[in-house]
């Protein structure tokens, strides 16, 4: 019981704060300049997702070793995103890349 009352608190403090500023920013109309850059808040969010996840190590410090399959993999995904912007071949060869780089890694001990 007490993890469904966490649960729904959590819920109500997220509502809480955020419903206001949604619907106050229904009311007013925005300038230009403010949807200019909301067009870049996906991106920026998105890097700050992967970018710790590809260059900090298992053991919380920055690892950026060609020892790091996670970095390699990365490396290797970002100009296959940048050149084709497709999701679906930029996934599969990120996957391959750490999957390889992974199975090199063992050979080479």
């Amino acid at each position: 019981m007490n993890e469904a009352l966490l649960v729904a608190g959590m819920a109500l403090v997220t509502f809480a704060i955020r419903y206001p500023v949604l619907a106050l920013l229904g009311k007013i109309p925005l300038p230009e300049p403010v949807f200019r850059a909301l067009r870049y808040v996906p991106a920026a969010v998105l890097t700050a997702i992967i970018i710790p996840a590809v260059v900090i190590g298992q053991d919380s410090h920055l690892d950026l070793r060609l020892t790091n399959a996670y970095l390699v993999a990365g490396l290797v995904s970002a100009p296959v995103a940048w050149r084709t912007r497709s999701l679906l071949l930029t996934i599969i060869l990120g996957m391959l890349a750490l999957w390889g780089w992974r199975w090199l890694l063992t050979l080479l001990g």
